[in-house]
């Protein structure tokens, strides 16, 4: 296999280009959770409220959105913030001449905000894009005195690049819906993960089951692969509202159904903190995922 730095290293994937970890830009000290799922699945909604109810912890937080709309984190700070790509190609990528607040941001409750941005679409790669805001963190010290970082990864996307946050992370946790859909995009994220656990740390956590009244389908096929459902939020008005309010859960109004929700996110955060048991999922074929979740 080769990489894209030119070099060689034994392969974690079927794919002929991937983008290694440069051992220098390992991240020591923090928990480090890596969030994928289909597109438009709430990943970044379960992130923000995930990053919210690790502060409530009181642990300090450091939030990674990874994606070039940029809009991981306005949930959190209010506002859609620069990229790290953009402030870095202001001045011409030496990054010696970026102050901290140029490119990250302080949001609720003491969350740190980045948002990596990305290449020009259809351009250029999203791991070197990660790989540069985390290099660019470590030059900036601003990772030594973080509890947890939580890389909020670009919807379904597991090529070399959009898999490299596995490279960085201790538990990699899949956002799905009780469909078919979802859990069909959950399997392939599976069998990324799988890949890149066979060079680097990175486990399985399990599954965030979001947006869903039921979780039968997603248990059935969680039960099926050697996976653990983690949390479950159903598909309420008030998630939907936080997101035009661009606030998150915790700064809603009180209701039961939000005041359940809170605490989900909180129990989720606290299990994750303790340290949850990996799982040991076996991915399916496509051909017999579409069996076991299609119908007659």
């Amino acid at each position: 296999m080769t990489l894209l730095d030119g070099s060689d290293a034994p392969a974690d994937g079927e794919g002929s280009v991937q983008v290694a970890l440069d051992p220098k830009d390992e991240i020591k000290g923090a928990k480090v959770f890596a969030v994928y799922g289909k597109g438009g699945i709430g990943k970044s909604t379960t992130s923000s409220n995930l990053s919210a109810a690790f502060s409530k912890l009181g642990h300090r937080v450091l939030q990674i959105g990874c994606d070039p709309k940029h809009d991981s984190t306005f949930t959190l700070t209010k506002k859609m913030m620069p990229t790290v790509i953009d402030v870095l190609e202001e001045v011409d990528f030496h990054a010696e001449e970026l102050r901290t607040e140029d490119f990250m941001f302080e949001g609720y409750n003491g969350v740190m905000c980045v948002e990596a941005g990305g290449p020009p679409a259809g351009t250029g790669c999203g791991g070197y894009v990660v790989g540069q805001t985390v290099k660019l963190l470590k030059q900036h010290h601003l990772l030594e005195d973080t509890d947890v970082v939580i890389f909020d990864v670009l919807g379904d996307v597991v090529c070399g690049g959009f898999a490299a946050p596995l490279q960085h992370a201790d538990n990699a946790i899949v956002v799905a819906a009780n469909d078919f859909d979802s859990i069909f995009a959950m399997n392939r994220i599976v069998a990324a993960i799988n890949a890149k656990a066979k060079n680097y740390d990175v486990k399985l956590a399990g599954v965030v089951a979001n947006r869903s009244a039921a979780t039968d389908e997603i248990d059935r096929f969680a039960d099926a692969t050697g996976m653990q459902r983690l949390a479950h939020f159903a598909d309420l008005d008030a998630i939907r509202r936080s997101r035009l309010k661009k606030c998150t859960l915790f700064e809603m109004e009180d209701s039961p159904e939000v005041e359940a929700a809170r605490e989900e996110y909180m129990n989720l955060a606290r299990k994750l903190w303790d340290g949850v048991e990996h799982s040991e999922a076996t991915p399916m074929k496509d051909r017999d995922i579409f069996e076991f979740l299609g119908f007659e």
